[in-house]
């Protein structure tokens, strides 16, 4: 059974890659098949008294990760309208659901404010996927991309410092006690971050076991915090997470992407098995105050908060419109609310039953809802983006460089993708737009920003990850708008995997271009240049002045379409074409003679 899980976990997760949507939508959907419609899969018989620790381990983790990518320095440059949707906007948005959870619901107010606090939390999970789909214009998918990523953090310190209230007032602990378990928490966070930074920072862990003693020193955080003062755990690891994942002396990155690896795993598991616990029949009036809950955070909370939070921004009334229709939510509010359940049922706290229904409802009927409208909604609007024309370059040595420059001279949004660091800075030297960071990373899924974006060139000196790019969002931009520039001439390639890269995607510039050869041509004084062609300066007297040899790369066409030299398709450029061209250098010298 627990084979099947995992099994499941990633057909969901494989089908929303397919789809573009957010992956949680199909984990819930078939953890509600799996349990209450069909009753194949019963957790609580299946873990038995695992459950709830199971659970706790796996959130604990889950919000270390997110935690992680909380960082200060960024916050200073997000924006005003940011600032607001995860500040006073969010603090509304929460007050504006716990009044609906309590007055539609019924939820006691201890419990209908733990649901607010987790019901105003989005995050780059589901965010990214839909802004994807959606493509509205630069300003709207920064605003939508940034409150993710910071309230992701901050929505789980606010549900998890509310929980502790709850419970603390539950236990009957007074006051000192509540700020006793708080204080734990942070103050075992911030030591456990401090010594585990201080032992990678001195690599006193080897290299292959960082990921191993990260994980150990969060669950350890975790369970010491729990040990001492009960329910801390949760803030003692977030609080972790943000500590880390501030300190500059400490490279990360590796622990990043295995936490995001392991976080994909836990969250398929977790998600099937927390949706397969829900009862059916739901609670009284849950079905119906679910949907009238949902209907209020969309039509009234969601718009009443961001109208306030984006007062006085730089965002119109277009674009605040369509801020207001998309928030779905995601990973902290399924996660959180289950555990936060779980645990409130063993107190016997009333209207705890109902907590994770309410959340539930909400997340399904955000994702569905907005998947469905808000291409059309930003088109009606019109804040949507036209076709994406813009080029994402993979490779930032001098010809990736080179061919980016070009472009971004023509007036195309050029984004240029590596993990080559000074290739990277030299880009930025150039002016050009940069991720530093594999392309395929679920970092970069997070966040990098494809506004825009339609294409792929795969120009990196390494064949391997250029094919792995190339697969990758081959899905994304669609077969036909990736390229790759290869790195082995036709007579060098003799084994099935350059066979099988033909597949893959056409060869950049024609099937005899290869990154040796264009860098060698470069190194020999050749240029790319771009020329507009007229009636009388067509495309036989650009090749007759410049020399046959010329190398045709890109044709502009009279509405500003591009079109891509490659194997598969021979350009034949016509006046009021303009034409980027890879040109000898005695013809820019005679040129420049005269």
């Amino acid at each position: 059974m627990l084979t099947l899980l995992l099994v499941i976990g990633f057909a969901a997760q494989w089908l929303a890659w397919r789809v573009k949507l957010p992956a949680i939508l199909f984990l819930l959907l078939a953890g509600i098949l799996l349990g209450p419609v069909s009753g194949l899969v019963e957790p609580d018989k299946l873990l038995g008294k695992w459950l709830f620790p199971a659970v706790s381990l796996a959130v604990a983790l889950i919000l270390f990760e997110g935690s992680m990518t909380l960082r200060f320095h960024e916050l200073r440059g997000i924006g005003r309208a940011v600032r607001g949707l995860v500040s006073y906007g969010a603090v509304t948005a929460l007050l504006m659901l716990a009044a609906a959870a309590h007055w539609i619901a019924g939820l006691d107010w201890p419990i209908a404010f733990l649901f607010g606090a987790l019901g105003c939390v989005t995050g780059p999970t589901v965010i990214v996927p839909m802004l994807r789909t959606l493509r509205p214009d630069a300003k709207i998918a920064n605003t939508l991309r940034w409150e993710g990523i910071v309230i992701d953090p901050l929505g789980a310190l606010f549900a998890v410092l509310v929980f502790e209230a709850i419970v603390s007032r539950e236990q009957g602990h007074s006051l000192g006690v509540f700020a006793a378990t708080i204080g734990s928490g942070v103050v075992i966070g911030v030591v456990g971050a401090i010594v585990l930074a201080f032992l990678l920072r001195r690599h006193l862990i080897p290299e292959y076991l960082q990921n191993f003693g990260t994980m150990a020193a969060v669950l350890g955080a975790f369970s010491a915090s729990n040990a001492i003062t009960h329910e801390s755990g949760l803030l003692a690891v977030t609080i972790m997470g943000i500590v880390i994942g501030n300190r500059r002396d400490v490279h990360i990155d590796h622990i990043m992407d295995f936490k995001e690896d392991l976080s994909t795993l836990l969250v398929s598991m977790l998600f099937v098995i927390l949706a397969a616990r829900l009862k059916w029949p739901l609670p009284d009036g849950m079905l119906l105050g679910g949907a009238l809950v949902f209907l209020a955070a969309q039509f009234v909370v969601r718009p009443v908060s961001t109208w306030l939070a984006t007062l006085g921004s730089t965002l119109n009334w277009r674009q605040r419109a369509l801020i207001a229709w998309v928030a779905p939510r995601g990973i902290v509010a399924a996660a959180v609310s289950a555990l936060f359940a779980l645990r409130l049922e063993e107190l016997k706290v009333p209207g705890a039953e109902g907590l994770v229904p309410l959340v539930f409802s909400l997340i399904i009927g955000t994702v569905i809802l907005q998947s469905a409208t808000s291409r059309q909604f930003a088109r009606w609007l019109r804040v949507a983006e036209p076709e994406p024309d813009g080029v994402l370059v993979f490779g930032a040595d001098p010809v990736a460089r080179a061919v980016a420059a070009a472009l971004a001279a023509a007036d195309f949004r050029v984004l240029v993708v590596d993990d080559d660091w000074d290739g990277i800075r030299a880009a930025r030297m150039q002016g050009l737009e940069t991720f530093f960071g594999s392309p395929t990373s679920q970092h970069a899924d997070h966040h990098m920003d494809l506004t825009g974006i339609g294409r792929l060139l795969a120009m990196s000196t390494r064949r391997e990850l250029n094919s792995l790019a190339v697969v990758h969002y081959r899905q994304e931009f669609g077969r036909e708008r990736v390229y790759r520039l290869r790195n082995l001439a036709p007579e060098e390639r003799h084994d099935r995997r350059n066979f099988a890269g033909n597949l893959l995607a056409p060869a950049l510039f024609g099937e005899d271009m290869t990154h040796a050869r264009f860098a060698e041509m470069m190194s020999e004084g050749w240029r790319i240049k771009s020329t507009k062609l007229t009636e009388t300066f067509d495309w036989p007297h650009f090749v007759e002045q410049y020399g046959s040899g010329s190398v045709l790369l890109f044709g502009i066409g009279e509405r500003g379409v591009l079109r891509v030299v490659s194997s598969k398709r021979e350009l034949d450029p016509k006046p009021g074409w303009t034409v980027i061209v890879l040109v000898p250098p005695r013809q820019d010298e005679e040129e420049a003679g005269t």
